[in-house]
């Protein structure tokens, strides 16, 4: 009975083994959708498009991005979480989306951890920490300087409660020890445009949006928030090396899939992803927009994931913030 019971035993594992080759080898069979929670012609847009244009070719098989936008990345997130987990219907998530939200918000139509699998973190985007020129100051520290010599009198614009510009000014506010005055616009642009009237302070912006401000000589750029310095800005330090180290606040980029979906998938969309993000036309494409590529494990992105989680909850209840 004990040897049947064995043989039982491995004919099952071998059937096993032989269905998941079979899934693999027959993914993707029909359409793969990727979901952007946001609005089109957005960064994560833009990033989903140029993944899913390649994969369509690799693959042979149409792969179609579905902008779903609503609640802040609520909308889409919940819906690719309620999704048959078969892998055609993938998330494009963001920090903001699968990190951020999960402390922001008391309730949530889906939990960030346990309702999605990590594929790969695909991208990450540095911020610029940028002030009007008529603000004398001409770096981190001095900038600190100034607003502890006047608290609560310098203000900072963002992109929305919640946002990773505002993620990325409350950060530096608790390590720096100083107290600004937030305010909330809806978007980056309303943002960047009374920056540049002189109607803010300062703010946090991704490099795209603020580096040919700053090269024009409308914005001065005192740091970035990546923990290296960004190959498109090598002359501009980071806030860490500025006198807070460890500080990040980048914006990060990565495919999901609803939780449930099977190893072998999840395998397959990773490796054709860090296949296609390894091409040369494509790291230049993503340098240009400030992007530095990362195409991670899923075990790798789950860990970071999960540490973002923590780190955010932790901005969040020492600055009492709450969604809009």
């Amino acid at each position: 009975m004990r040897h049947l019971l064995t043989l039982l035993s491995g004919i099952a594992m071998a059937c096993g083994t032989c269905a998941a080759l079979a899934a693999d080898a027959s993914y993707p069979a029909k359409t793969v959708r990727i979901v952007v929670a946001f609005a089109a012609g957005g960064s994560t847009d833009l990033l989903a498009r140029s993944v899913a244009q390649r994969l369509n070719e690799a693959w042979k098989t149409p792969v179609i991005v579905d902008n779903r936008a609503g609640g802040g990345g609520i909308v889409g997130s919940d819906h690719v979480a309620k999704s048959a987990p078969d892998g055609y219907t993938l998330l494009l998530g963001t920090n903001t989306t699968n990190a951020v939200a999960a402390s922001l918000y008391a309730k949530l139509p889906f939990d960030p951890q346990r309702d999605f699998a990590a594929i790969t973190e695909i991208a990450t985007i540095p911020q610029m920490l940028s002030v009007h020129p008529s603000l004398p100051v001409k770096s981190v520290k001095e900038l600190v300087a100034l607003a502890k010599a006047h608290p609560k009198e310098l203000n900072f614009g963002t992109a929305g409660t919640g946002s990773t510009s505002h993620m990325a000014m409350e950060l530096f506010q608790s390590v720096a020890q100083i107290k600004m005055v937030h305010v909330p616009y809806k978007g980056t642009g309303p943002a960047l445009i009374e920056l540049l009237g002189g109607h803010l302070s300062l703010m946090f912006d991704v490099i795209m949006t603020s580096l040919p401000h700053v090269q024009a000589g409308k914005l001065r750029t005192l740091a970035v928030s990546s923990l290296k310095r960004s190959q498109t800005t090598p002359q501009v330090p980071t806030v860490a090396e500025s006198g807070y180290p460890g500080f990040e606040a980048i914006v990060w980029f990565g495919l999901f899939a609803p939780a449930g979906t099977p190893p072998d998938v999840i395998r397959k969309v990773n490796e054709e992803t860090a296949r296609v993000l390894s091409a040369p036309a494509m790291r230049e494409l993503l340098a240009g927009q400030g992007a530095d590529i990362v195409a991670s494990s899923p075990a790798v992105f789950t860990t970071r994931v999960q540490s973002e989680i923590v780190k955010w909850r932790k901005v969040i209840q020492d600055a009492g913030i709450k969604p809009e």
